[in-house]
């Protein structure tokens, strides 16, 4: 097998176009014609590919408009390891949120997919598991940065109002058709509501 020069084989990279260009198909479709009026049979054939083969791709239509919330999540923890030990926890959460916000490609793309998230309450409520995992994740990061008593409770309380922040930005850009709208500014924007309500 072929290697690219990073270590990912050829297949992989085909294999993540592929996945790319069906998702995009997808949240399209549902974008124009809502998520539960368009098929997998629909999209299969847009794709020009089989139903089974969308299958082999996403196990059901929401996994195309959440993406996988292992590569998120990790991109994350990533972020949040990243930041200097000695910087305060909201802010270290803030930048790690920006910086996975940054890595997030197609803006058009990513748009779309909230905007049909937020018409559709079976993927409001995947949105949800993935931020239950999202936390799961964080918590310990931000236990190991905050001294003192209540590590635990003050830690969950920090990356739920982090999270809550997340959504309000991206929720916010999502509904704005501006070109200029960006949800790192929005982003900054809601992190500092908190800083400032007390």
């Amino acid at each position: 097998m072929v290697e690219t020069t990073s270590g990912t084989s050829l297949r992989d990279i085909t294999r993540d176009a592929v996945r790319s260009r069906i998702a995009a198909v997808a949240v399209a479709r549902f974008d124009a014609d809502g998520f539960d009026e368009v098929t997998v049979e629909q999209i299969a054939t847009e794709v020009g590919i089989s139903a089974r083969t969308f299958h082999r791709y996403f196990p059901g239509k929401e996994d195309a408009v959440i993406g996988d919330p292992a590569r998120h999540r990790d991109d994350l923890t990533d972020a949040l390891r990243s930041r200097p030990a000695d910087e305060p926890v909201w802010q270290a959460l803030r930048n790690a949120f920006v910086t996975m916000l940054e890595r997030g490609g197609d803006s058009d793309a990513g748009r779309r997919s909230v905007r049909v998230m937020l018409r559709t309450p079976a993927l409001r409520a995947r949105n949800l598991e993935k931020h239950m995992t999202w936390a799961d994740a964080l918590v310990p990061l931000v236990v190991e940065r905050l001294p003192g008593d209540d590590a635990e409770l003050r830690a969950q309380t920090l990356v739920q109002a982090a999270l809550g922040c997340f959504d309000v930005a991206v929720s916010t850009w999502a509904r704005d058709d501006s070109a200029d709208a960006d949800p790192a500014d929005l982003l900054h924007r809601a992190f500092r509501t908190l800083d400032t309500a007390h």
